[in-house]
């Protein structure tokens, strides 16, 4: 079983890529409670960007963005993290996500996640990164996750989950998503069987 974390972050460190790690910590975990082992592959766009512009106007990916497009295409489950700019997803994201070809997701398990300087860009994920996976025919998991400045060490409140808490609760959707998720199958084999899942997930 392979988990594949994609993850937009422009800076190193970023706050991008630590939240894709916890958020493969959590689906790991998960999945090591169900008797599963993945094997966990992160793809870093910001050293593919130069690669993705030259497939944009060339038409062929170079051998390293052919490496990654292949694995993101062949994973049993995606984690994708965007930084948030002008209330939307970065460009290299969608850059990237524009050179797959919009057949190679379909009914793939994708957790969807953000992140933003305030917590007004929240919604950023249900408006633009939710329909774009849903436009590749994905199999969107119920809980994005987006962590802005102020969630970084918080607990939430009575009224809301902290940044931890819709952590775990996305990885445990993802995890049961990829579970499953028959072995090696090819899209559109499953996507029945996940939508069924999803449809679980929301009833909990």
């Amino acid at each position: 079983m392979k988990l594949t974390v994609v993850s937009a972050g422009l800076s190193t460190p970023s706050s991008t890529r630590l939240l894709a790690d916890r958020l493969a910590e959590a689906a790991r975990d998960e999945l090591a409670a169900r008797g599963q082992a993945p094997s966990t592959d992160v793809v870093e766009l910001r050293e593919l960007a130069g690669d993705i512009a030259d497939h944009l106007v060339t038409g062929f990916p170079p051998p390293r963005l052919s490496a990654a497009i292949d694995t993101v295409t062949t994973a049993d489950g995606l984690i994708v993290v965007t930084p948030v700019f002008a209330a939307s997803y970065s460009g290299l994201f969608k850059s990237f996500f524009d050179v797959i070809d919009p057949d190679a997701l379909s009914g793939k398990p994708v957790l969807t996640a953000a992140t933003g300087g305030t917590a007004r860009h929240s919604l950023v994920l249900e408006h633009a990164v939710r329909p774009l996976f849903a436009y590749l025919r994905a199999v969107v998991v119920p809980t994005a996750v987006f962590a802005a400045s102020e969630d970084w060490g918080s607990g939430g409140d009575e009224y809301t989950h902290g940044l931890s808490g819709r952590v775990h609760r996305a990885g445990d959707e993802l995890a049961t998503l990829m579970a499953a998720r028959p072995a090696g199958a090819e899209p559109e084999d499953d996507v029945t069987v996940l939508e069924r899942q999803l449809a679980d997930l929301r009833l909990d």
